[in-house]
């Protein structure tokens, strides 16, 4: 049996670990978009023929993991896709969104490129070549043994609490009379979530793909999140007259704000001041989030038993409409804006972003990873200009980062993930969805640990296991 790593190899982005089997049976984990600056060539060639993919199993819906699903199909792939009930939910707004989303920003690039004498980018993929997507989704429960081809490969999903649906991946694959087990661990969710249940443990594996985005990463304590954030909300509306923009995942990251600024509400603190969520994307998914509340923590269940909803308060805007959305850079008064996405690579932030970043009374809060190469990755290093749809910005605004809201896992949090393995029973162990930095950290940090065998795969590089 072969796996090969043809994304997220020694960069957090673009996830795609390719399994052949014995028999030659192809399976695909994941089909990620790489984001970030110069990423362009990567998504549109994947290193391998989409046409001899057997299978797709995808954690989560997230679009460095999801993304490039409509470009496989368009180019040949045809097999059915294997997610959980939620992630199918969500797949269904998200990749028409970024197919949205995409076309919209490679018509700017390629006015750029046009006027230089440059050649024209190719678009990845159009909203027809999603819908053909989204009839190939097979969506199953968590914990439901199925399997991709008779007796030979058997899959079940495990809850990893990262965002609604996510789910670690375990195979059963027969090769050469033995059965060997093989978990891709997605990616893996905070021990405490405020609105998910934390990760699973799951069965030992033979074979661990495991992501390590914050691999060297330890998330500060944070005594009180909700008086961290009211202290912003204060300090940039209230007594500096500013907006306070927040980059912020449309998937948990959004729903986890919401939810913070609700209980504030409720208690009296929050002034009483406009919070826009500006985001079509954040707005259905908040609402998937509503039905799918039996994947929930005890915690909010009891929180919506006595408040009805955990996403609604006065003076919450959900915004939609493009010319609304306009309406709000115009607006004089001070106010919060959530907009996706949390790297503020695409969609409306990177708008709010140009319109606030000369204020120094406004404030950018980060509230999740960013890549080092994206504009959120460059605001949380503390650049002082950053390109902005191909123009140079002085960052006049403050700039404030607030970990607490990370959907990422830390090490001790990864570690505490695999404690549910023994590592003497673990033949090999792969490091994945981090940058090789951090990766060479938790590598040293899983052989404390007693794990061997640590392999950090590169770009396109496979391994027989």
């Amino acid at each position: 049996m072969k796996i090969q790593f043809f994304g997220a190899a020694r960069r957090v982005t673009g996830s795609k670990h390719l399994i052949t089997t014995e028999k030659g049976t192809k399976i695909l984990l994941d089909c990620g978009m790489f984001q970030g600056i110069n990423t362009q060539d990567l998504n549109q060639n994947f290193g391998f023929d989409p046409k001899e993919v057997d299978f797709l199993v995808l954690s989560h819906a997230h679009i460095d993991h999801s993304g490039l699903l409509p470009r496989l199909v368009r180019k040949g792939f045809k097999g059915p896709i294997y997610c959980t009930i939620p992630t199918a939910d969500l797949c269904n707004i998200m990749l028409l969104d970024s197919a949205f989303i995409q076309q919209k920003d490679l018509e700017r690039i390629n006015e750029r490129r046009k006027r230089k004498g440059e050649e024209e980018i190719e678009l990845l993929y159009d909203e027809n070549d999603v819908r053909q997507t989204l009839q190939l989704l097979v969506p199953v429960e968590y914990h439901q043994d199925f399997w991709l081809n008779q007796d030979e490969v058997k899959v079940r999903f495990t809850d990893t609490g990262h965002i609604l649906g996510s789910a670690a991946v375990h195979l059963t694959i027969k090769d050469k009379g033995v059965e060997k087990q093989v978990t891709f661990s997605g990616d893996v969710g905070r021990l405490n979530d405020k609105i998910l249940r934390s990760p699973e443990a799951f069965p030992q594996a033979d074979v661990i793909i495991c992501e390590s985005t914050y691999g060297n990463r330890l998330h500060e304590p944070e005594p009180d999140m909700k008086a961290h954030l009211l202290r912003v909300v204060r300090d940039t509306c209230v007594t500096r007259g500013g907006k306070l923009i927040i980059p912020a995942f449309a998937i948990d990251r959004t729903q986890e704000l919401i939810y913070a600024l609700d209980q504030l509400a409720n208690e009296g603190l929050l002034p009483r001041l406009k919070v826009f969520i500006d985001s079509p994307l954040a707005v259905k998914s908040t609402a998937i989030m509503r039905k799918n509340d039996e994947y929930f923590n005890p915690d909010i269940l009891e929180y919506i038993e006595k408040d009805g909803d955990a996403f609604d308060f006065p003076n919450l805007f959900y915004v939609s409409d493009v010319e609304q959305s306009k309406a709000i850079n115009n607006l004089k008064e001070p106010c919060v804006i959530i907009s996706a996405s949390g790297m503020a690579e695409a969609g409306r932030i990177k708008h709010h972003i140009k319109n606030n970043i000369l204020d120094p009374d406004n404030m950018i809060m980060l509230v999740g990873y960013c890549s080092p190469d994206s504009l959120g990755g460059a605001l949380k290093r503390g650049d002082a200009e950053v390109k902005i749809f191909g123009e140079t910005f002085s960052v006049r605004a403050r700039v404030e980062v607030m970990d607490s809201f990370s959907a990422h896992a830390d090490y001790t949090e990864l570690i505490q993930f695999l404690k549910c393995q023994d590592p003497r029973q673990v033949k090999t162990l792969f490091l994945v969805h981090g940058e090789y930095e951090n990766q060479i950290a938790f590598k040293q940090k899983l052989e404390a640990e007693g794990f061997r065998n640590i392999e950090i795969p590169e770009q396109g590089q496979g391994f027989m296991v």
